[in-house]
């Protein structure tokens, strides 16, 4: 599997998504036979449906806001393997030997986060996008009011500037204590 993956990659494009992402080699040759596994019509591109057989997206309560994260990095309706393999940069480790870079930096890491909430793109986390989160994470194991107390809260102790809303910066600001690097990292086999 490995042979074929590095058959059909060039070590001249493994060496740029080396340098783009902070993959190793080994890596990216593994994600490569990772990413051909999951384009089931062997077009070179992956759909969303493609991405929703993935058995731990299906049942993730956050799944769909997680492929749709794959998609804006691609603004259209498929996914080729270096927009897939920036998606996934985000998620490695900041605290290896390995050289960091631009795509999993903890700003990038908290953007992405970001992106989960702001399910309108409007670069604005408001109460309803909040509540919509935080049902799909809890669904009907909390009521109502205590989902709007949580979301009025969080609100109300993130928004500096007054607006009822949570900007970019007011994220940040608010998970300046949370450990980003323990929260969103995977570690990807050498």
């Amino acid at each position: 599997m490995g042979a074929r993956a590095s058959i059909q990659l060039q070590d001249e494009e493994i060496e740029e998504i080396q340098n783009e992402t902070g993959f190793s080699r080994n890596q990216i040759i593994r994600l490569y036979s990772r990413f051909e596994s999951l384009d089931k019509s062997g077009n070179g591109f992956l759909s969303r449906e493609d991405f929703l057989r993935i058995p731990e997206l299906a049942i993730n309560p956050l799944g769909d806001r997680i492929v749709h994260s794959f998609f804006q990095e691609s603004n259209d309706e498929t996914v080729n393997f270096r927009q897939f393999i920036h998606v996934l940069a985000r998620f490695r480790p900041t605290k290896v030997k390995i050289s960091k870079n631009k795509l999993n930096t903890r700003e990038e890491k908290l953007r992405f986060a970001f992106r989960m909430y702001d399910l309108d793109g409007d670069d604005k986390i408001s109460r309803d996008e909040l509540l919509a989160v935080l049902h799909m994470m809890v669904g009907a194991n909390i009521s109502e009011d205590q989902l709007g107390s949580i979301a009025d809260r969080t609100i109300h102790e993130a928004d500096t500037d007054g607006d009822k809303q949570i900007s970019f910066d007011e994220f940040k600001q608010a998970m300046e204590k949370v450990d980003v690097e323990q929260k969103m990292s995977i570690r990807f086999l050498n």
